[in-house]
Formats: structure tokens, sequence, C-alpha cells
């Protein structure tokens, strides 16, 4: 039987605490289902297909270090991420924690996800510790500022969003 799993986000940028667990959850399944949302109301730095682009880039880095065989998919999805895990063929949704506050939220959604669609379990991943407190929303901040952001995202990303700052300025 083939372990599907989705992981979802803005990844505006993706940081490394993003890859922290991708990798930590390709080592779970067959195929990884890493689900872009995309909702209206937000106004997010990088387009879809920019975001669709690093994605790509950073989880086949990240594989190829790591040795890991299992396959990545990337999609975006504007509805319930319940929804898209469903469609996706999921049997579990990876969900990262940083802290208390994470944890509380992603609580409160697992049983929301849980009554809604009981065959699909959460699965929550502490976050590393080199990496537990990089949220993309400072990442994003820090760099629009000018500042050096090359200790939360990989080299790549790091270039993108130098040079997405200065088209912004």
């Amino acid at each position: 039987m083939k372990r599907i799993g989705f992981y979802s986000g803005s990844f505006d940028p993706v940081t490394l605490g993003h890859l922290d667990v991708i990798r930590r959850s390709l080592k779970l399944v067959d195929t990884l289902v890493i689900g872009i949302g995309v909702h209206p109301g937000k106004a997010p730095l990088f387009s879809v297909d920019e975001r669709i682009e690093m994605l790509k880039a950073e989880t086949a880095a990240v594989m190829k270090k790591a040795g890991i065989a299992a396959k990545v998919d990337v999609v975006t999805f504007g509805g319930l991420t319940v929804d898209a895990a469903r469609e996706a063929g999921a049997a579990v949704i990876f969900r990262g924690l940083r802290d208390s506050t994470d944890f509380d939220y992603e609580m409160q959604m697992s049983g929301m996800n849980g009554a809604m669609a009981g065959d699909i379990d959460t699965l929550f991943l502490p976050a590393s510790p080199d990496v537990r407190h990089i949220t993309a929303t400072l990442v994003r901040q820090i760099a629009m500022m000018g500042g050096d952001v090359t200790h939360f995202v990989s080299r790549d990303v790091a270039r993108t969003l130098k040079a997405k700052a200065r088209q912004r300025k």
C-alpha cells in the first residue's frame, strides 16, 4: 500500500523550518504532497509560480542530500486543507510545531479536521531546535528591510528574497 502524506502552508518563502518538516515527513511516506494554500484575501510576496519553483528546487536538494527516494508533488489549493489532503489521497496531514502557541492552534485544527475526515490523521512534528524560531513572516520582514536571512532560508531562497526586496524599492 502506498503511503501518502500532505503538508500545507503558504511557503512565502520556503524556510529551513519548512524544509525540516518536509525532510522528516519524507522518511514516513512514499509520497509527500506539498499543498500551497492560495487565498484571495492574502497578498503574498511571491507568486504561486515562484513558490512552486522554490519548493521543487528546495525539496529536490533536501532529498538528494538526505538520500531520500520518496516522491514529492507540489499542488495549490484554495479551500480546506483536509479537503485538499483527501483529494491527494493522503492518509496523514503533517504539521510542524514550534511552540505551545502552535500546539494549541494545531490541536484545534486537528480536532476539526478529524470531525470532517476521520480517516485522515494529523501527525505533529516538533521543530528541530535549530529551526524552532523561524517564521516565514519574520523572514519576509527582515529581507524587505535589507537584513541577512541566510540563517533562516537556503542560499538560493536568500538570493531570491534579496532580488525581490530590490524590486520593491
